[in-house]
């Protein structure tokens, strides 16, 4: 009896051990395709980077050799970036991360088909080119949100190229998680890519793919630091010594951030609406001529500032003794990616948005005679507050500003930033821009 009790235990734990061999058999192979995309995207980021830091290196360089070429350069590059994306990849415009919203809505039997038009390889290449020519010809915008569509295209690709056999793998997971190493490449934030999917993206429960999700942006983040180095995106800003008494300060620009951004966002809505009613080639091209030299103009004239990302004005605020925005700046950084976001080519609003909210702490900082580092706390807060109001995504923002800076003693002032912005935010438009535009997107592409 106990000889066949000890070989009934012996066939149970091969049994069991086949089982748990089988199990870890599935689930390589099952996180295989999110590694492959994460590498890939990871490569991609660092490549794309580097030829948007040219772009944005070349304009100032002929502008500093005559500032009068801006009147060629940005009328000629938002036409041209608004043709590339119209005749080869339309769903290619703006940011990117409504098209990747949209796309994750269409992962179901019904309208898988639609996901291609969304994400693609054509996408991916019509992207990087169509921003280039927008942000090298001075328009106000990032390549952050592009990043994150092109994420989406390569892990959409690998999902394709899975073979029948293979273990089954959500397409919707797939997208996400793309996005997820797409934010965490593009910034170097890991921890933001990972609130980024489950904030803004998710509307499922994120413990189906949680694994996945985040081997997926810590790979991506380590491909990226593996070419570019270890970095943080912007630096670590002096903060020292700051009282308690910054958090009133910071719910006051928070607001004013909230309410501003939201304001942007139905602007651009607005500007969106009246593009769309221009049925012509020679009406739009007319148009972005209009809205190409109104930029040059400004830029010309008044400050140079409208142009551009505008990660050199964080800079300037955050880490040089010229902390002090005049007053229209914030105003500028408003206007210029309202027209180059919504100019037709691609682009995104993240930095524009970033940078605007920096301008915004930097004016308010100078009224109410602060301390450089108690400054520095209030450019922070802008920050995060008006990437809010844009994206209704407060931890994001939240944790995406802390991980750009290392500054983890601020995490209470940032989230505070972003509660109170996407509280004031709301008063204007219940829904973000990028809710919206998703909206628009999905409508269109089922027409």
């Amino acid at each position: 009896m106990k000889k066949i009790l000890l070989f009934i235990r012996k066939v149970l734990k091969k049994s069991f051990d086949n089982i748990r061999n089988e199990r870890l058999k599935q689930n390589i192979l099952q996180a295989v395709p999110f590694w492959i995309g994460s590498i890939i995207t990871g490569l991609i980021a660092v490549l794309y980077a580097q030829v948007f830091a040219f772009g944005e290196e070349m304009l100032h360089k002929i502008l500093d050799w005559h500032l009068w070429m801006i009147f060629i350069l940005a009328p000629t590059g938002f036409v041209f970036s608004w043709w590339l994306v119209k005749k080869y990849a339309p769903f290619a415009k703006g940011s990117g991360i409504p098209q990747v919203m949209a796309a994750v809505d269409l992962a179901n039997p019904k309208d898988n088909h639609l996901i291609k038009r969304l994400l693609s390889f054509r996408i991916l290449i019509v992207k990087i080119i169509s921003s280039f020519v927008l942000v090298s010809s001075g328009g106000a915008v990032g390549r952050e949100g592009p990043t994150i569509q092109i994420a989406g295209s390569v892990f959409r690709k690998v999902y394709e190229f899975l073979p029948d056999w293979w273990p089954k793998i959500s397409k919707k997971n797939m997208i996400l998680t793309g996005a997820a190493a797409g934010l965490s490449a593009a910034f170097n934030t890991p921890l933001g890519g990972i609130v980024f999917a489950v904030e803004e993206l998710s509307k499922t429960h994120i413990n189906y793919f949680k694994t996945a999700l985040f081997t997926a942006v810590i790979i991506a983040g380590l491909t990226a630091q593996t070419l570019a180095g270890s970095y943080l995106y912007l630096g670590y800003p002096k903060t020292q010594g700051v009282t308690l008494w910054i958090m009133f300060p910071i719910i006051v620009v928070s607001g004013i951030a909230g309410i501003l951004s939201s304001q942007l966002s139905v602007a651009m809505l607005k500007i969106n609406r009246l593009k769309k009613k221009l049925k012509s080639n020679t009406s739009n091209i007319i148009f972005l001529f209009i809205c190409g030299l109104i930029v040059a103009s400004i830029a010309f004239f008044l400050n140079k500032d409208i142009l551009g990302s505008g990660k050199d004005i964080i800079e300037r605020v955050l880490f040089s003794d010229n902390k002090t925005e005049a007053w229209y700046v914030p105003i500028l950084r408003m206007l210029g990616p309202a027209l180059a976001f919504t100019s037709g080519g691609a682009g995104g609003i993240f930095a524009p948005a970033l940078s605007t909210g920096a301008s915004i702490g930097s004016v308010f900082a100078d009224i109410m005679n602060l301390t450089d580092n108690e400054t520095n706390v209030l450019i922070l807060a802008g920050m995060v507050a008006f990437l809010t109001g844009i994206t209704r995504a407060p931890f994001t923002s939240a944790i995406l500003v802390l991980e750009m800076t290392d500054r983890h003693s601020l995490i209470f002032h940032l989230m505070l930033a972003g509660m109170i912005s996407s509280i004031f935010s709301v008063l204007i438009s219940r829904y973000s821009l990028y809710e919206e535009l998703k909206l628009s997107f999905l409508k269109e592409i089922k027409q």
